[in-house]
């Protein structure tokens, strides 16, 4: 397949949630498969992915069964709500309308302070609104694929199929093998979502994605800044959108 011949899920009405996620998975096995096979590979034409219907259909999944589907961002609109008073189809059909549009703007993400736990220090949690949340959602199922051929085998955070306990597994498996290994380093870098660079983060993103269009949604995402309690806005850090 060309790498600028454009990719599609193939679906023309809206998905139910099986049919969406058959369809995104076999996309997301296509994009990992090229992208192992070519670590040099730029991809391109990806946008119409992020509002293809069953990437919304299943971003819209994922959303509305998270935990924080009764969290309304600054919109104070909530899954519940959109889907009593809106329609989850009119409301899909609204974001696809938008982003295939170009129109498509995210916005400030609400910010609330939650307990970091028995330490009583507090840490900051941004909530976009559900209409970003379920464009982020679609993007990640976009990107995550192709960066994940990229990433070693011993990285474990914030990697889709790979938990605390999976870590833990293979430290205790080094360890039994002492004669191999001498030395365990454990370190911290302070605040470390809070301070990386968007711009050094973008040039990661292209280095592998040479659609402008998904870079530039990426980017106004890291750019749509923070409402916080006095209403004043500042910039978003990367530790609030680092699910994407």
């Amino acid at each position: 397949m060309s790498e600028d011949a454009p990719v599609n899920t193939g679906v023309v009405e809206w998905p139910d949630e099986s049919t969406a996620y058959f369809a995104v998975r076999r996309m997301q096995t296509k994009l990992h498969g090229w992208a192992r096979v070519d670590p040099s590979r730029r991809f391109d034409d990806l946008f119409n992915l992020v509002y293809d219907r069953a990437f919304l259909v299943h971003a819209w999944e994922r959303v509305s069964s998270n935990a924080g589907a009764r969290t309304a961002g600054v919109d104070r609109a909530t899954v519940a709500w959109i889907e009593t008073c809106v329609g989850v189809v009119e409301f899909l059909d609204g974001i696809r309308e938008s982003l295939k549009s170009g129109e498509f703007r995210p916005v400030e993400v609400r910010q609330v302070m939650i307990s970091k736990g028995k330490s009583g220090k507090l840490r900051k949690l941004g909530i976009p609104t559900v209409s970003d949340r379920v464009v982020q959602t679609a993007l990640k199922a976009v990107l995550e694929p192709i960066f994940e051929a990229d990433f070693l085998p011993c990285s474990y955070g914030f990697r889709p199929n790979r938990r605390t306990h999976d870590a833990i597994a293979e430290i205790h498996h080094l360890a039994s093998r002492p004669r191999d290994y001498h030395w365990v380093l454990e370190a911290d870098i302070a605040a470390c979502f809070d301070e990386i660079g968007h711009t050094p983060l973008l040039d990661r993103v292209r280095a592998r994605i040479k659609d402008k269009r998904v870079c530039a949604l990426v980017k106004a995402f890291l750019k749509a800044g923070i409402l916080t309690r006095d209403s004043s806005k500042s910039r978003v850090l990367f530790s609030q959108v680092k699910d994407l």
